[in-house]
């Protein structure tokens, strides 16, 4: 299988002010000091440098080497074959949450939330809707956003992406941290710019909108005008925006107060976008709420201030009205994007679920493709009771082969860890404050550099995420035995509140001991297995999942090959029923330091 395509974190060190900036009698603060201060200036810092470290401070912890990651997935769904000029959904497996899409110098381009995950907003590039690459992200420096002391589930929400006259435009919201906001580009791939935050915006999930006559507006979520009725009482407002500046001005206007059957109490509209198809304005939402009642409704005008008709079908899209007991449901289907082929055919992209136990689901809110009809100048996705399908014929130009992976269907993804830089596929739960992972130490492997944080810190632990793509998968890793006070080895996590660590470490007395830590919930982890595993130098570490079951191996190279430490271990507090939030489970190398503090 062709290497995956790789990047590097490039983070711009913090400024700190100049030591020669120190105004002094005589000298104007900030004006350049005579040599002689400079001299002195640098004599002291260079004497300061050179002490040795207080017997106070503690020495960094030696790293802890992987050789390489191994992530199998093997679904029943996606085990039908593809017949030819067909493609498999979802087309984005794993949390791919809340899709938005935009055509652009012959290309698609697609972003999804990623909450508090870091580097945040993926960009993927596509030819044909079916085939995606990950070729950017448009939250990538550390001086963008902050997410420390916030819920996994908080962050980035929601973004929206368009294109015009040669720039990218993101607008999105970074809940608790900043509000709304637009970044842009002129390469996809990047370099996206700063965040330029949006006054006066509350509320959540903005969007663009470029008219014919090169008005720009602004759409997006919040309360109403009148007062809350009910919880889930939301409003779609419209505002003009100066897209040279990055900055509304004007009136804001409601175009929608609580849904398209205000009479019913509809909660959650949110997710706007609008699109101008001939002389209509088609105003798009998602509304339900994120989970089993999701869904997606239209309204129409001939002014982009409305007043709007709703369609009298809605909604075009939901999966609320099937059996919950239905064999490999896709469920809380919503949020849906819009999108023109080159061929004049319409594509909507959407969120939707796989669902186990009819309820539980781990791989988060992924990303699905359905093509779009027009009927009598309103838009449908998907007739009512109809099921999203999983095979299905793809665009007519679509160009390459079925396969899609490592986004979709069943394969086995491997990381040697000897590229330069970390592959795309791998996030960070909230920004480092520093680089603590290596690839360049021992070529070949991967170094992390443990921290004291947890997987329960609001902070930023030691972890390296990939998401979890499949009901039925395996993970597995090979590492050294960490020095004295450090545990390392493998995590499927959810969230600060819910995750599994399989760590290994140096026991008390000679020799390493393998352990499965659990947390779930707000009381304190605990360990649920332990093992003794010899005087292993090498070790490798499994976890397999199959839907609410996890199970958890490890081999210590003593001939004795995998040894289960703990099999069918409750999963389902993995799953969003349980843990709550807008994310999946990911998995991925883990080290921490767990020496007594100084």
């Amino acid at each position: 299988m062709k290497s995956p395509r790789t990047f590097r974190l490039s983070f711009p060190r913090r400024r700190e002010p100049s030591v020669f900036a120190v105004g002094s009698e005589g000298t104007d603060a900030g004006s350049p000091p005579t040599r002689g201060r400079r001299c002195f200036v640098l004599a002291l810092l260079l004497s300061v440098l050179a002490l040795p470290a207080s017997g106070n401070e503690s020495a960094s912890p030696p790293p802890a080497y992987f050789d390489w990651f191994e992530y199998t997935g093997r679904d029943a769904a996606f085990e039908a074959p593809l017949p030819e000029g067909h493609f498999r959904n979802p087309i984005l497996a794993g949390f791919h949450s809340d899709p938005s899409i935009v055509a652009a110098r012959g290309k698609f381009y697609m972003v999804h939330s990623t909450f508090t995950y870091f580097p945040g907003i993926p960009v993927f590039e596509s030819e044909d809707l079916v085939h995606w690459t990950q070729v950017g992200n448009a939250i990538h420096r550390r001086g963008q956003l902050d997410f420390d002391g916030l819920g996994v589930s908080r962050g980035v929400f929601a973004p929206a992406i368009e294109y015009r006259d040669g720039i990218f435009y993101v607008v999105n919201t970074a809940v608790d941290s900043g509000g709304n906001f637009i970044v842009t580009a002129t390469d996809p791939a990047g370099p996206w710019s700063d965040p330029v935050w949006l006054p006066g915006i509350g509320g959540i999930d903005p969007s663009l909108f470029f008219d014919d006559d090169g008005r720009v507006y602004l759409l997006n979520n919040d309360e109403p005008e009148v007062p809350v009725r009910y919880d889930g009482h939301r409003a779609i407002w419209l505002q003009e925006i100066d897209i040279a500046k990055r900055q509304p001005f004007g009136p804001r206007k409601v175009l929608i107060d609580g849904g398209v059957k205000p009479e019913e109490n509809p909660i959650w509209i949110e997710g706007p976008h609008i699109y101008k198809v001939g002389d209509w304005y088609v105003l798009s939402n998602a509304e339900g709420g994120t989970g089993p009642q999701h869904s997606q409704v239209v309204l129409r005008s001939r002014d982009v201030w409305g007043p709007y008709e709703p369609y009298a079908h809605n909604p075009i899209l939901t999966q609320r009205d099937l059996p919950p007991e239905r064999a490999l449901p896709v469920t809380n289907a919503g949020h849906a994007d819009l999108v023109q082929g080159p061929d004049g055919s319409w594509w909507a992209v959407f969120l939707a679920s796989r669902n186990y136990d009819v309820r539980h689901y781990n791989t988060g809110r992924e990303t699905f493709l359905l093509p779009l009809t027009w009927r009598d100048g309103w838009p449908t996705i998907l007739p009512p009771g109809e099921e999203i399908p999983y095979v299905l014929p793809g665009p007519a130009f679509m160009k390459q082969a079925a396969g899609q992976a490592p986004l979709s269907g069943n394969f086995t993804w491997r990381d040697e860890f000897d590229a330069r830089e970390l592959d795309k596929v791998w996030m960070f739960v909230r920004v480092p404050r520093h680089d603590w992972f290596d690839l360049a130490a021992q070529p070949g492997r991967l170094a992390i550099h443990p921290l004291r944080e947890r997987l329960d810190t609001l902070g930023n632990p030691s972890f390296l995420a990939r998401r979890q793509q499949h009901l039925a998968f395996a993970a597995s890793t090979a590492l050294d035995l960490p020095a004295p006070g450090i545990a390392a080895g493998l995590a499927a996590f959810q969230s600060e509140r819910y995750w599994y660590f399989l760590g290994v470490r140096r026991a008390a007395r000679e020799g390493a001991e393998v352990f499965l830590e659990k947390k779930a919930g707000d009381g304190a982890s605990e360990i649920v297995a332990l093992r003794g595993a010899g005087e292993a130098g090498a070790l490798q570490l499994k976890i397999e999942g199959n839907e609410g079951r996890y199970s958890f191996a490890f081999d210590a190279g003593d001939g004795q090959g995998w040894q289960w430490l703990a099999k069918d271990v409750d999963a389902t507090v993995l799953s969003t029923e349980v843990a709550g939030g807008f994310v999946g489970a990911t998995l991925g190398p883990h080290a921490r330091d767990e020496r007594a503090a100084p």
